[in-house]
């Protein structure tokens, strides 16, 4: 019986393959496309790729785009130029330029004028003949441009015919109101600093001090408060760190004269002097010439040498 479907008898399987229909209208195929050999020939649609096993040339330099990297909140991406030029080559210029003015930009800017000053101040006690841990000290506060209370030290400049000691006994008693007389020497603090377009270098010498009267007040014009401070908590108070140290050091200062009385009062007595010496004088002086504007800078000219004559005028 004949399948259904089919008109034809079953017949054994031939194992030869079915030749293929011809048919008259197909086009008959032709030779194969070559590749292109030119590297810089791009391939389009019209072009079939064929495996081969031909030598690829490699890219010409001006091929190549640079990539860069940049460091992102995200990572890190790549930033190719779109030109063909390195990034990372014009970022560098560009910083360069930013960093590194041109002799001709550099030479409109004027230059800060750098003043030397020297001033004195104290660390004035409660009293002396109290326990350690019982002595306070007059600070004073000053309001800076945020807002912020400022504690520091009195302290001001030497002025002509003054000592050192003569002048942070004055100081103290005009930032604090408190009068006292000098114990001991505690050293000398120098700093940097910008002020009025002057590059500042100031030096400070700071004494101990005992008090002998006085109260505290804060009618000079600088000073925005005054107070007795426990002698245990200056260094948390004190705004600087060299005068937070200077306080370390003077509470081992005052425990040390508080027990060898002898040695306390031969501190007072060498501590008087009333005549200035010539590192005083001259650090006066320097005071005085502070507000005074710099003398006016010469311009220098080469000098031009004289031609020499001709050979035949000779």
């Amino acid at each position: 019986m004949a399948p259904s479907g089919s008109d034809t008898p079953h017949s054994a399987p031939d194992d030869t393959p079915p030749r293929p229909v011809e048919r008259r209208d197909a086009p008959k195929p032709g030779p194969m496309p070559k590749r292109p050999t030119d590297p810089e020939r791009l391939v389009g649609d019209d072009d079939e790729l064929h495996p081969t096993h031909t030598r690829v040339s490699p890219p010409k330099p001006s091929d190549l785009v640079a990539v860069t990297a940049k460091i992102t909140k995200t990572g890190l991406t790549h930033a190719v130029g779109s030109d063909g030029a390195t990034t990372a080559g014009k970022s560098k210029n560009r910083r360069r330029t930013g960093t590194r003015p041109d002799r001709g930009q550099g030479q409109g800017q004027e230059r800060l004028r750098t003043v030397r000053e020297t001033s004195a101040g104290g660390l004035v006690i409660s009293d002396l003949d109290l326990p350690v841990d019982e002595l306070c000290a007059a600070l004073i506060g000053r309001m800076d441009r945020r807002g912020r209370m400022m504690w520091s030290l009195p302290k001001g400049h030497i002025e002509t015919g003054e000592t050192a000691e003569q002048t942070a006994i004055r100081e103290v008693a005009e930032e604090t109101g408190i009068n006292g007389t000098v114990v001991a020497p505690l050293g000398k603090i120098d700093y940097w600093f910008v002020s009025e377009g002057r590059r500042i270098h100031k030096t400070v010498h700071h004494y101990l001090l005992r008090s002998i009267g006085g109260e505290l007040s804060d009618a000079d014009y600088e000073v925005s408060e005054v107070a007795w401070v426990p002698l245990a908590e200056l260094p948390r108070k004190l705004t600087y760190s060299d005068e937070r140290r200077l306080a370390r050091m003077a509470r081992g200062v005052i425990a040390d004269l508080a027990a060898d009385p002898n040695r306390l009062a031969q501190s007072e007595a060498e501590s008087i002097r009333t005549e200035p010496n010539a590192y005083e004088r001259a650090a006066a002086a320097r005071n005085q010439r502070r507000n005074e504007p710099p003398p006016p800078s010469r311009s220098r000219r080469r000098r031009r040498r004289p031609r020499r004559p001709p050979a035949g005028d000779a």
